[in-house]
């Protein structure tokens, strides 16, 4: 089957060509740099298949730009589908199909690094460092042992956060409409989100973004929040209500902020934007606070997420190919 790969950079090209050869080649793979939106989608004209990334745009426009080119599966290298319209897909007879997962340790560990990096100031001490500066005055810390964690989303990310932070000895809330027993087998405790804001020395995110928990994190959500938080986002930018966030960090309600996405991503993330100006103004201002730390989306870049979301991408479109259905496809409700 053609495979059109939008937002293609060297290491999908490298991974996912090593994940059909693998198959003997049976696939053939175009690399299309550009993000995929309702103008891009006509350079996946005669390709049955599209690979897309999260935050390749996959609404109503642009699906029926893909359909009419003769795609009939969408194929996401990525959890997450909150980018793809599939009611519309569904009327349309295009099936999609994801990667429901990769690499948990993956971005459990990246979460972790950012509360360390966050709370021993890391970043700081760094540049102190080597500009001969020894002085400890600013990067005072604390114990993470015996301090609450609340993670909101204990699926399997969520779980293996909960247990790294476990072994660290930090009290664990969780909050999750479906109650994961193996987190209450590590000591966890179940307590409804305002509950666990109002305990929690950190607040990680592991949830996915859904219309009904978008800006789950609004400013009555910080002010709800025990003074001088960390909050760690390392799910969907969206989760997070950046303006609100902003303002908790200059009132203190937050004491750090660590995140892997933003809201505003699309178009920002996964390119190297260093000799342009950052024209979103909201993401710029996050930037000017010393106790804030940002990462490109990069919590599931190992090389081993990237080998199984290249295995399981392809799987899917061999799956489809020979029964008409992919391994993994996402369903409208």
């Amino acid at each position: 089957m053609k495979i059109a790969v939008f937002s293609a950079k060297a290491y999908d090209r490298t991974f996912l060509s090593a994940a059909n050869a693998a198959q003997g080649g049976r696939h053939t793979l175009t690399f299309l740099e550009p993000r995929l939106d309702a103008q891009s989608a006509s350079l996946a004209a005669g390709a049955g298949c599209v690979c897309a990334f999260v935050d390749d745009q996959l609404d109503a426009d642009t699906l029926s730009v893909l359909h009419a080119g003769g795609t009939r599966l969408v194929a996401l290298r990525s959890a997450g589908f909150n980018n793809v319209d599939l009611a519309r897909a569904r009327a349309l007879g295009l099936m999609v199909a994801r990667v429901p997962a990769y690499s948990p340790e993956a971005v459990a560990e990246h979460t972790v690094a950012l509360m360390l990096s966050l709370n021993r100031k890391i970043y700081r001490a760094r540049d102190r460092v080597r500009e001969g500066n020894f002085a400890l005055e600013g990067l005072i810390g604390f114990n993470m042992h015996g301090r609450t964690a609340g993670i909101i989303g204990t699926g399997l990310i969520g779980m293996a956060t909960a247990r790294i932070l476990s072994g660290f000895g930090c009290r664990l809330l969780g909050s999750d409409p479906m109650r994961n027993p193996a987190f209450e087998a590590l000591g966890g405790s179940y307590v409804e989100v305002p509950d666990l804001l109002r305990q929690s020395d950190i607040v990680t995110l592991h949830c996915p973004l859904t219309s009904a928990n978008h800006h789950l994190i609004d400013r009555a959500a910080i002010d709800g929040m025990k003074r001088g938080v960390m909050l760690i986002n390392t799910s969907r930018g969206a989760l997070i209500d950046t303006r609100a966030a902003i303002d908790g960090l200059k009132s203190g309600a937050i004491g750090t902020l660590g995140l892997d996405v933003y809201e505003e991503e699309g178009g920002m993330f996964f390119n190297d934007l260093s000799n342009s100006m950052i024209q979103d103004d909201v993401f710029a201002r996050l930037l000017t606070f010393p106790n804030v730390l940002v990462t490109g989306h990069q919590a599931f870049f190992t090389v081993d997420a990237m080998t199984t979301i290249a295995e399981t991408t392809i799987g899917n479109v061999s799956a489809f190919e020979d029964t008409g259905s992919p391994e993994y496809e996402v369903c409208a409700d």
